[in-house]
């Protein structure tokens, strides 16, 4: 499972959406190959409602300054979530030392040259806010301010 996939998970608390990108990697039609004869006709009409099923779930998106809110005010430490990388992967109970963040960035497309000559403050900002753009594009409603 992706960093990522494991933090959305931790903040949707849905593990059907830490799942799905793993059932779209395989086709229907490849895992029937593989089955046996009989699993093509079983599989045949499945595609089809799979696929139309699918855009109605980010019809309700998920409320993720909400669910963050609510997590900080249950979590012992004062946590900045709302700026800080470290502090959100704190606070959903992911390991936020350098080496988890620099393989978080590294997954949502921070060069390895830009973590070598920048440093880890410009990771980390450019982080959080790559962060906040995936979980909005993934069915998480996220604030504007959140995502500038």
């Amino acid at each position: 499972m992706s960093m990522f996939s494991k933090l959305m998970g931790r903040i949707f608390g849905n593990k059907d959406e830490e799942a799905a990108p793993a059932a779209e990697e395989a086709a229907p039609e490849e895992v029937a190959a593989t089955e046996g004869a009989e699993a093509p006709a079983e599989d045949a009409p499945t595609p089809s409602p799979v696929a139309e099923a699918a855009p109605a779930a980010p019809a309700e998106p998920v409320d993720v300054e909400a669910i963050l809110t609510e997590m900080e005010a249950a979590h012992p430490e004062d946590l900045d979530w709302r700026r800080s990388i470290v502090d959100l992967m704190k606070l959903v109970g992911m390991d936020s030392s350098y080496g988890d963040r620099k393989e978080l960035a590294l997954e949502l497309g921070y060069s390895q040259a830009d973590i070598d000559s920048k440093g880890s403050a410009e990771m980390n900002m450019w982080l959080h806010k790559q962060v906040m753009k995936k979980l909005s594009e993934n069915g998480g409603k996220v604030p504007a301010d959140l995502l500038d």
